[in-house]
């Protein structure tokens, strides 16, 4: 075999540390416990680990500026100097704290953080680029650079990763009415042209433009924008080679633009993507450089180099080793760093895992076996053989009674008995609400006391039984203070669950968890996913003790409080040998025999967040049919095995309702409350114009911000609210859980909540 030399890449690593570092600087810095040259010093080093790390690794195509302190959406919009008049920037160097105002808001002011929602089809949220119609756009920011020169400064070259003009056009938001964001990018393109130029001037050959929009539907604008954005960055800086990346799903029609486009390189996702290549190989001019992502950044699976390799090497012989580059799929971002890390995993499972460190050496196996022959690398193909074969064919991944159960489902089992409307009055007459009902999203502040009585419960230095005594008095806590300030609908607080998803699934067969695999949802928020790797199946009752416990001490309602179907898949890492809503009906049945079990323990309220429903949606529109009619039919399925006097409740995050506002009223929850706070009650248009028929909690508290609102702030967004829908379909509630927040916050804002409802019914 000839001598080859094919590179690797990467598109961005996770950046939160081996010990969630990034997060407790952020936190110690927000807390004012640290200065702000410590929290640069830990990102810093942060950076030089990732960097060593991968050169270590013998990765070619190292990235930087994948680093943020917060987000990279974030961080363009403040290189690009959109940032809204209201933050009181004046131009000129942005400081750490206009910046964490973007994110988080100013406590103790009327200045809000910028909107969030998620990125793509990911759990990953970002902050919602702002622009008028007269926005102007300046260089305000030079972290590319220096972030490139602080590599070099460590004897590593890197290729600066930037989040391209277009897809940061196309993710904004405008207050004003017939925003065209086109109308802005002879504006923006200058910006990035000045950017390329500087990079270029401090040694740079290659800038990753990432332009994850090539995979989502696109209209000839978008089209013409692409080309007329990389024709003018293009002819600015000829010398410098673009590689623009698009992930998270085939290009399909926007492959003959993306093609056409002027630069050096294009990256392809061949995990969620494979359909492209043909015409990639049959279409793309021949002094194109192919970045090919064939290990998957997305999941935590072990690699099937063999098959891997039989799809490569005939691409290396049609195209040559000297024009391609071995990439993961997308950015590391989404996965654990490194699953030597988890020293408790079933060594059996641990063996089918590859994080983000072992990602990496997968690709180095590849480019060995293509340089030096698979003999090079036997061993190191057996063993992933042998890994991929024994997941493939473990007994530990079936389970008979489960698939059995499925095939007995009929439609029937999926329906409540009566309509809302007739729901609605059976309801009330048990219930006895007044008018704008209060209640909370589920989850109370997991103080530091919380962390600690779980931590030492968990080595034992705290009994079962001294342990349930603490619990049991936050709980009655939680109760009386809900009770003292008049909530309508209590929550007994969470403080017995570490996470909504592993809660559950701890409970659930077909589960494993890590110790260590962390991955950021946002800034200093990270969560560990799950790994789904079998059958599903209720054990035993999750919730009813602590429900039942709550509720025995008031006369007030308390709801029952579960994860849905839906977000149960959506964030854990999914097994990959059977279809997605297979597993998610396996779920939603679990979840029916939990809702009875608290129905007929007395619970007349069930909560069933579905906070990733909309983020689940498929990128593309012709295929949103399938996806709806299953993830509806799922939650459902959990949801009607009770009596139409039980309310059912559900919660969504960051939703654009407007294009599948139909399949939200399928799910037919009696109450669906949502995150609007941010958004000043725009999302409510879309069950306006709907006329959406059950009970709706838009938030009036923005639970993300450190920011407490007050009375008038929540009666204005109320007020809005009742422009928007009839007052008797009006919740009042927070925007979501109150996990994260401290009690000096949660407090004030819920206290001012409950004034804020009682004034409406005041009229």
């Amino acid at each position: 075999m000839s001598k080859l030399t094919i590179p690797i890449g990467t598109l961005g690593v996770p950046r939160i540390g081996q010990r969630r570092d990034l997060k407790h600087a952020l936190e110690a810095f927000w807390s004012g416990k640290s200065s702000l040259d410590d929290l640069e010093a830990t990102a810093a080093r942060l950076r030089a680990e990732n960097w060593r790390q991968q050169q270590h690794a013998g990765v070619d195509h190292i990235p930087s500026n994948d680093f943020s302190l917060y987000d990279h959406v974030l961080d363009t919009s403040v290189l690009v100097g959109a940032i809204p008049d209201r933050y009181g920037w004046t131009g000129g160097p942005v400081t750490a704290e206009t910046y964490f105002a973007l994110a988080r808001g100013v406590p103790g002011t009327g200045l809000a953080a910028q909107e969030m929602t998620k990125w793509f089809d990911t759990n990953y949220h970002f902050i919602v680029p702002e622009l008028g119609k007269d926005q102007q756009f300046q260089l305000a920011s030079t972290k590319p650079v220096a972030e490139f020169l602080e590599a070099q400064a460590l004897g590593i070259h890197t290729r600066p990763v930037l989040l391209g003009p277009v897809t940061f056009l196309r993710l904004a938001k405008s207050p004003d009415a017939g925003f065209d964001p086109w109308a802005l990018l002879d504006r923006l393109v200058p910006v990035y042209a000045d950017l390329l130029a500087r990079l270029h001037a401090v040694g740079a050959d290659w800038v990753q433009m990432d332009e994850p929009c090539l995979a989502l539907d696109l209209d000839d604008a978008t089209r013409a924008a692409l080309h007329h954005a990389y024709a003018a960055l293009t002819d600015a800086e000829p010398k410098l080679k673009l590689l623009v990346t698009s992930y998270f799903g085939p290009m399909a029609d926007n492959l003959t633009t993306a093609l056409t486009l002027p630069v050096a390189g294009l990256h392809f996702d061949l995990v969620r993507g494979a359909a492209d290549l043909p015409r990639v190989l049959a279409e793309a001019p021949k002094h194109l450089t192919l970045s090919l992502g064939v290990i998957d950044g997305r999941n935590v699976w072990r690699a099937d180099l063999d098959g891997l390799l039989s799809q490569i090497a005939p691409i290396v012989a049609a195209w040559g080793a000297e024009k391609l580059i071995l990439a993961p799929s997308c950015s590391l971002l989404h996965v654990p760093i490194d699953v030597t890390q988890e020293r408790d995993l079933d060594a059996d499972l641990r063996s089918w895992l590859a994080f983000a460190v072992q990602k990496l050496d997968e690709l180095a196996v590849l480019r060995c076996a293509l340089t030096e022959g698979r003999d090079a690398v036997a061993a190191d193909l057996a063993a992933a053989s042998a890994a991929y074969a024994a997941r493939k064919n473990s007994p530990r991944l079936h389970n008979p009674e489960v698939r059995a159960r499925l095939g007995r489902v009929v439609p029937a089992w999926a329906q409540r008995y009566r309509p809302f409307a007739d729901r609605r009055v059976l309801q009330q007459a048990k219930l006895k609400l007044p008018p704008f009902p209060t209640t909370t999203i589920g989850s109370f502040p997991q103080t530091e006391a919380v962390r600690k009585a779980r931590s030492h419960a968990s080595k034992g230095a705290l009994s079962a039984t001294e342990y349930e005594a603490f619990l049991k008095q936050e709980t009655e806590q939680a109760i009386r203070w809900q009770e003292e300030i008049d909530l309508d609908v209590l929550v007994h607080g969470e403080f017995e669950r570490n996470d909504m998803v592993q809660y559950f699934g701890e409970q659930l067969s077909g589960y494993a968890f890590t110790q260590a695999g962390w991955v950021q949802s946002y800034g200093s928020r990270y969560v560990r996913p799950p790994i789904l790797y079998g059958d599903v199946a209720r054990l035993k009752p999750m919730t009813v003790v602590w429900a039942s416990y709550a509720q025995s001490l008031t006369d007030r309602p308390v709801k029952g409080m579960l994860t849905g179907p839906v977000t149960m898949l959506g964030w854990s890492f999914v097994r990959d040998d059977v279809p997605r809503e297979t597993v998610c009906r396996q779920i939603a049945l679990a979840l029916r025999d939990e809702v009875s079990d608290l129905e007929a323990a007395g619970i007349g309220i069930i909560q069933i967040d579905e906070p990733a429903f909309r983020e689940g949606l498929p990128l593309r529109r012709a295929e949103w049919e399938a996806y709806l009619t299953w993830a509806t039919e799922c939650f459902r399925l959990s949801a009607s095995g009770v009596s139409d006097a039980t309310q059912i409740h559900t919660h969504m995050c960051y939703s654009e309702f407007n294009d599948i506002i139909g399949a939200i009223a399928a799910m037919d929850a009696d109450v669906i409350s949502i995150e609007t706070s941010r958004s000043k009650m725009e999302l409510l248009d879309a069950f306006t114009g709907f006329q959406y028929p059950n009970d709706i909690g838009p938030g009036v508290y923005d639970i993300h911000s450190p920011r407490v609102p007050t009375k008038a702030d929540m009666v204005a967004l109320l007020d809005k609210a009742r422009a928007h829908l009839p007052p008797d379909q009006l919740w009042v509630n927070p925007d979501c859980g109150l996990k994260t927040r401290r009690w000096e916050e949660v407090k004030p804002a819920l206290e001012q909540m409950v004034a804020a409802a009682k004034s409406l019914r005041a009229g």
